[in-house]
């Protein structure tokens, strides 16, 4: 099959010509519809399928559901596992990696080999896996599968290879971190406790060395029990039972007491002395009552005893408050000496960790920061601070703060834009941070050779927008701007504002940017439209107000015809929309209790307002309310500075706005744009008598996020951010639709044509818009500014405009909107428009340069609009009149000849699937279209051609987030929400995958281990001597033997140990290559000396049997034989 489609790629006959707009070209890729193909469009196409490679690049934001945490504080690495099983490492700002486990499973828990380059992590499926992070893109070099025993807590001792594992049994393992094979050595349950003790003492939760003897181990069970066990003498030391469940247990540094955290919310205090009972025990949040009784508390679920040189011991802990103060948000509580600080947070504490200056547990720990991961957030307190000040966290852990509900991504920006959006946000930025450095300082990233200014734009759900600087696979926020403070609060308790209460009226759909001439567009979801202007001064200004009124008072019924090919013509109806208002009406006027009518979703202030510099808000369009019928959802938007004018349209028509005169040019429903070119043979219908209900939205368009009912808004958007991984999620979000079936919502199932699939009742949503120059009709010699139209129907329409070149005259003058011209025909609603000169380069569309409307007036240089356009006509000389129009839509693409109208080629993207996003973009000095389907693919096909160059099948399954926050950018890029917290950005460029080592940054840093330090004679001599113990002689094969195989299987990464030794340079890794080759070195003497042993029992054994023989046979005469 392959090859047969490489022989039809290679086609260059024509086939049997159809008629324009006729969708009924073969599937072939690249077919021609028309023969000979012109010379004038004879394109040299340089794009080939070796250019193309898809692969993820980089992931920003907090990681989503965190459960685990661990810190190098050697290397000063952070590690967060997730719930779906991802592992970002941090270091500092630029060295951010994430990782994912195939098995998709809950981390538990994460280990540093302490400057080592390794990583340990526990995982839910309980399996054990190491990682490399001496390489730039971690990968796992051993796996370790559990079968019998499920995983709950696992210790790595600093500068060990022996893991401690323990279980829900309450049986503790011993894994060899090198070969990642479990020891014979096993800790089982019962042989810890007492004999007597009748009841399980219930899952590990606990494991730690004593810092005064390395061959003592700590078990902690979550009964209650508590276990030191001797290593080398293979008993337990002492047994403490204690009432109350076990949630953490601590150290103090020199190992002769420890502490524990409980169910309770109590502390208790242990000294290897006496360990019948604890010498104290605090409730530190536990008030005594008036009946002299203390409060019930929450557990405290960690607790961290760290010692300082020069001040009290730090302890840490979170939860222990009383149950009685309902509403507490969670707190970290930091006890030192008799000051009791409380931090309260803004979620729920995942996890903390102390950072220290030293990794050995047996020195003073000297605690200077503590990490606290949270469900939505990262924070790191400086405890060197009386007032534990929080740092500035320099990583973008903020991009959830308000739901992510869009997206937009522009590469290869102006380079003064980014510069201008830092010094403006700079000034609103939060004061009161430490004054240190970011503690998490370890790897290193440098600035790549292939940059260039990018930004991406998302919008939120409360209605603020954030711009950031994406630049070298970075990410930090540049500016914040809130569309909120257009409008005036609604007052709780009012009609309309009653029924908003509980909802986000501001959340952004959708957003239109041009960075050339820093004009912003900004849709929300109360049907509202703003305008900004970027000015680098502050101004007092009155915002203008235009609203619309765009509904109608009959429905249209489309009857489609047998054959597509051959569409009816036939005269419309009056289908035209309610004159429109260009001043709000009063919320009261005009309507009663039951009844809106001709009023707003939200009241724009209508008093001067001062704003700061940036972008400030200059015209706001909203839709109205229509007999009781709230306005339907915008679906589509383009401005076009040049021009001067603004084109949005929904379910029920388009409107077109001139925002440099504040008039509404157009207003008009989708039927009345065709005049007397409908393609489709309309029905007229009475009046409907049963009005929608007031709550009902329009569901056209894969533009439009938002549910049919505005009590529903809520819980759509949320369905955006949420994860929906799921084929039941989608089905829930398709319900919610009054266009349940419509093929916009539908992931599943195959689509038919454009006509026949759509229901009967269903109205054509404008979905697409684009300003550009072009011809709208077929006998034009020039082209003139025009609207590119398309239709959920699968109709592009070409409206045609004159719009006055000079300065004064464009103020004075009203544009004038000729009749639609050109109509061409796709399958599916149509998705984008792009435009190429005869040469095959892209025509980008014409924009004003910017100019500050606030700066001062300069009589010398009076400030007047300058106009970039990119007229078809720049290749004339070259090629002749006219350019190419790329049309896509949900299942196909289109190249037509301008202004002939001649379909030159056509490809059917895909049959059983539906495409998401297009979008026509450059990359290797050449362009392409660039596609995203449904079922996950991502595909390039070439221009003019659409010949397919890559088809990446690369989700299996998109859920609605991904969907509706998919864009492309130029140079081969893209982004999406991949969760509810994070945005993923991936490169289908074949060069940008060659170059990426290069751009990512180096987790791992040779760095000498800092030396322990003298403990002095005295302290060595009865403090015990850690460092005489062998874990090798305990553990290995030769003393503890094999463990069964069925309790564990071991399976080999694909980077194996060879990987990491090769990875390993400097002194660090030329020590570490020789302790391995020093301890393989060893296992062969040892084996050697074993077989040696063997052979001497049995030359011993011979001696004796032949020593035996001959005092048996020295009397015996020969013929006694």
């Amino acid at each position: 099959m392959k090859k047969f489609r490489k022989v039809l790629d290679g086609l260059t006959t024509s086939s049997p010509g159809g008629t324009i707009g006729s969708p009924a070209c073969g599937s072939t890729a690249g077919t021609p519809t028309a023969a000979p193909t012109p010379k004038e469009i004879d394109v040299q196409e340089t794009l080939v399928s070796e250019n193309f490679q898809l692969c993820k690049t980089v992931r920003h934001g907090f990681p989503y559901q965190p459960t685990a945490l661990a810190f190098d504080p050697v290397q000063k690495i952070l590690a967060i596992g997730s719930r779906s099983g991802g592992v970002r490492i941090l270091g500092r700002p630029g060295v951010d990696c994430f990782c994912q486990h195939e098995s998709g499973s809950a981390v538990l828990q994460l280990q540093f080999l302490i400057n080592e380059g390794a990583l340990v992590t526990a995982c839910a499926d309980d399996t054990l896996h190491l990682w490399n992070l001496r390489q730039r893109r971690p990968a796992i070099l051993h796996s370790l599968k559990f079968n019998r025993e499920r995983i709950t807590f696992c210790h790595l001792p600093f500068q060990s290879k022996w893991l401690y594992v323990g279980t829900e049994r309450g049986n503790t393992h011993i894994v060899n971190i090198e070969s990642f094979i479990l020891s014979g050595y096993v800790i089982m349950w019962n042989k810890a406790i007492e004999l007597s003790t009748k009841t399980h003492p219930g899952p590990v939760v606990h494991l730690s060395d004593s810092p005064k003897d390395e061959g003592k181990l700590l078990i902690g069970f979550e009964s209650g029990t508590i276990v030191q066990w001797d290593l080398r003498g293979k008993k337990a030391d002492f047994r403490i039972y204690y009432d109350e469940a076990i949630h953490s247990v601590s150290w103090h540094h020199e190992g002769k007491q420890f502490m524990c955290s409980h169910s309770d919310g109590s502390l208790t205090m242990w000294n290897l002395r006496n360990t019948s009972k604890p010498f104290q025990v605090t409730f530190p949040h536990g008030k005594i009552q008036k009946d002299g009784r203390k409060e019930s508390c929450k557990p405290i679920l960690k607790v961290e005893y760290k010692t300082s040189r020069n001040s009290e011991p730090f302890v840490i802990f979170s939860g222990g408050l009383s149950y009685d103060k309902a509403g507490r948000r969670p707190t970290l509580t930091i006890m030192h000496g008799k000051a009791i600080t409380v931090l309260e947070m803004d979620h729920p504490i995942v996890e903390f960790m102390a950072l220290c200056e030293t990794p050995y547990n047996n020195e003073v720990q000297e605690p200077y920061a503590v990490v606290v991961l949270l469900e939505k957030d990262l924070i790191v307190v400086d405890l060197t601070q009386s007032n534990f000040p929080v740092f500035e966290n320099p990583y973008p852990m903020d991009i959830h703060e308000s739901p992510v509900t869009c997206t937009a991504y522009f590469a290869d920006c102006p380079p003064d834009i980014i510069p201008i959006l830092y010094s403006i946000g700079a000034k609103h930025k939060k004061t009161g941070y430490s004054q240190k450095e970011w503690p998490i300082s370890g790897g290193t990233w440098t600035l790549g050779s292939h940059t260039y200014p990018e930004i991406i734009i998302t919008g939120h759900a409360d209605g603020s927008i954030k711009f950031w600087d994406a630049s070298a696979i970075t990410l930090q926020m540049l500016y914040k701007l809130k569309t909120s403070k257009v409008f005036e609060k609604p007052k709780p308790g009012e009609g309309r504002a009653a029924e908003l209460a509980e909802e986000d009226p501001f959340a952004v759909q959708m957003v239109s940017w041009c960075p050339q001439s820093r004009v912003f567009c900004v849709v929300g979801i109360s049907a509202h439209i703003i305008l900004y202007r970027f000015s680098k001064y502050d101004a007092n200004t009155q915002i203008v107000s235009l609203d619309v009124r765009l509904q109608f008072e009959s429905e249209d019924v489309i009857t489609p015809s047998e054959n597509e090919n051959n569409p009816c013509y036939s005269e419309p109806g009056s289908h035209s929309p309610q004159p429109h208002h260009q001043h709000a009406a009063s919320p009261g006027s005009g309507t009663s209790d039951s009844i809106k009518d001709s009023i707003p979703c939200l009241k724009v202030k209508d008093r001067v307002v001062r704003v700061p510099p940036g972008y400030q808000a200059e015209l706001v369009i909203q839709l109205l309310w229509v007999d009781g019928e709230p306005p339907q959802q915008i679906t589509s938007l383009d401005i076009n500075s040049a021009y001067g004018l603004l084109a949005f349209g929904n379910c029920n028509g388009l409107a077109v706005v001139d925002y440099l005169q504040k008039t509404i040019l157009l207003c008009m429903s989708t039927l009345d744009l065709y005049g007397a070119a409908d393609p489709y043979q309309r029905l007229t219908r009475s009046p409907r008598r049963n009005r929608q209900s007031t709550s009902e939205f329009c569901m056209r368009g894969l533009s439009n996020f938002y549910s049919d009912s505005k009590k529903r808004i809520r819980t759509s958007y949320q369905s955006l951010t949420e994860l929906s991984d799921n084929q039941q999620s989608i089905d829930m979000e398709r319900s919610k639709s009054p266009t349940s079936e419509s093929r916009e919502n539908s992931f599943s199932r195959s689509r038919s044509s454009s006509v026949s699939s759509i229901d009967r009742d269903t109205k054509e949503a404008i979905t697409t818009l684009q300003f550009g120059e072009s011809y709208a009709r077929k006998n034009d010699t020039l082209p003139t500014p025009c609207l590119w139209v398309g239709t959920s129907l699968g109709v592009v329409l070409v409206i045609p405009m004159s719009i006055a070149t000079d300065q004064e005259e464009r103020m004075e003058e009203p544009v004038t909107i000729g009749p639609s011209g050109a109509v061409l025909m796709l399958k599916g609603s149509v998705l984008h428009f792009g435009f190429l000169d005869c040469m095959g380069a892209l025509i980008q569309s014409p924009y004003e340069v910017w100019r500050d409307l606030n700066a001062p007036e300069d009589p010398d240089r009076p400030r007047r609009r300058k106009l970039v356009h990119f007229s078809p006509f720049s290749s004339q000389d070259a090629c002749g009149e006219g350019h190419l129009a790329v049309l896509c839509s949900e299942r196909q693409a289109k190249v037509f000849l301008m202004p002939s109208q001649l379909c030159l080629f056509v490809h059917n993207i895909t049959e059983s699937s539906f495409v998401l996003r297009a979008d026509v973009v450059p990359v290797y000095n050449s362009v392409c279209l660039a596609c995203f389907c449904a079922n996950g693919h991502i595909m390039t096909l070439s221009l003019p051609s659409l010949r397919p160059l890559m088809d990446v099948n690369y989700m299996p399954l998109t859920d609605m987030r991904i969907a509706r926050t998919f864009c492309f950018a130029n140079g081969g890029q893209a982004l999406y929400l991949s969760s509810p917290t994070e945005i993923q950005r991936i490169t289908y460029s074949q060069e940008m995958c060659d170059n990426l080592q290069e751009m990512l940054g180096e987790l791992f840093t040779p760095i000498e281990t800092p030396e322990a330090q003298n403990r002095g004679f005295l302290k060595g001599f009865f403090g015990g001597n850690s460092h005489n113990f062998d874990r090798e002689e305990l553990f290995g094969e030769a003393a503890a033997g094999k463990a069964s195989r069925s309790l564990a299987q071991h399976i080999p990464g694909q980077a194996g140990m060879e990987g990491m030794k090769v990875a390993a340079s400097g002194a660090v890794g030329e020590l570490a290559r020789a302790r391995i080759a020093l301890d393989e070195r060893g296992q062969r003497l040892g084996e050697l000396e074993d077989r040696t042993a063997v052979m001497m029992t049995s030359a011993e054994t011979f001696s004796k049997h032949a020593h035996e023989l001959m005092l048996k046979c020295k009397d015996k005469k020969w013929y006694q034989f």
